[in-house]
């Protein structure tokens, strides 16, 4: 891991790192030493590791629950360079929605595929962030929701370290096989009228998880109309399961 800016604003530290080629973005309280919980955040398609939501949770994660989080750039996004087959297939995929093909099976086909990747560069950037002196091997939360949830689900399935994660706006058409294996206590949010993932999709996402507690938030409002408080929730939720 190459750190290669710090800043701090706020009572937070944030440093931008690379990781074999993987760009990424670490916050910590600053003058922060000894271990804390982490939390993992998937960002949302055309996104980026600092996209608003993002650093805004992340502030909120540090500043107020006293916990580290970390991003990274998905594959084709933020500062990583163009990948020629997934532009490729996003190009295909919208010219058969053009045609009239439904956008759920096209988008849960490509989730998938990144998805293979995703995994175990998420799983390497855990290991180098928790050798990290004011990170430490604490307990691990993850949050994604769109594209975030779809390489979310199969992240969580795989890394024993995650005991809570936050997912939604996605559906099982991309992850039921994987979210079959997921057992940890799960918020779950649905967006009533969400235009790109059919809520019954959304739905039977959240029945297919394994986890004996999981809880679903649905809200009025398109895919990316989650209200605000919803944070609040997130917050409430990592700070009772990683404390």
């Amino acid at each position: 891991m190459h750190f290669t800016s710090s800043m701090s604003f706020d009572g937070v530290r944030e440093q931008l790192f690379t990781l074999d080629g993987t760009p990424g973005v670490l916050w910590t309280p600053e003058g922060a030493t000894g271990t804390r919980p982490l939390v993992l955040m998937g960002h949302g398609g055309g996104q980026h590791k600092k996209a608003p939501d993002i650093l805004a949770l992340a502030c909120r994660i540090v500043a107020e629950c006293g916990f580290s989080a970390v991003a990274v750039d998905v594959p084709g996004h933020g500062d990583r360079p163009v990948d020629d087959e997934y532009d490729r297939i996003a190009t295909e995929n919208r010219a058969r929605v053009a045609a009239g093909e439904e956008l759920a099976p096209l988008v849960a086909g490509f989730q998938a595929l990144v998805a293979r990747r995703t995994v175990p560069e998420w799983r390497a950037v855990l290991d180098a962030v928790q050798r990290i002196e004011h990170v430490g091997p604490g307990p691990v939360g993850y949050w994604g929701v769109s594209l975030g949830c779809g390489l979310g689900v199969p992240f969580v399935a795989a890394e024993p370290r995650v005991r809570a994660a936050v997912l939604g706006l996605g559906g099982a058409l991309a992850s039921a096989e994987h979210a079959a294996r997921v057992t940890v206590p799960v918020e779950f949010l649905v967006q009533w009228d969400d235009e790109r993932v059919p809520r019954a999709q959304g739905l039977a996402l959240f029945d297919a998880l394994a986890s004996a507690e999981k809880t679903l938030h649905v809200n009025v409002g398109r895919h990316g109309e989650v209200p605000a408080f919803e944070r609040d929730s997130t917050l409430r939720f990592f700070a009772r399961h990683l404390a």
